[in-house]
């Protein structure tokens, strides 16, 4: 266990961005899935903007890598792409 004021705070920093980062996540995971299912161009162009931002969002802290936001990015405009 930690021994010093400054190592036990960490700690709870830690654990405290961990959930935080976990949530974000996992929130985004859920809007590309729920962008790939969706069938409809109108609701798929609506949707991807706000993909878009929630990934840039996990790039910018470093919760994703940047290249893998990249990635996520362009297939995403593929698939909005080819639908309508």
């Amino acid at each position: 266990m930690a021994n010093h004021k400054s190592a036990i705070k960490r700690i709870r920093a830690n654990a405290a961005k961990r959930l935080r980062n976990r949530y974000q996540a996992k929130t985004t995971r859920n809007a590309i899935k729920k962008l790939r299912l969706t069938t409809d161009p109108e609701e798929a162009k609506a949707l991807y903007p706000r993909v878009v931002s929630m990934l840039d969002r996990l790039a910018k802290k470093n919760v994703i890598h940047k290249k893998k936001a990249n990635n996520n990015k362009s297939k995403l405009a593929k698939f909005v792409n080819k639908l309508g």
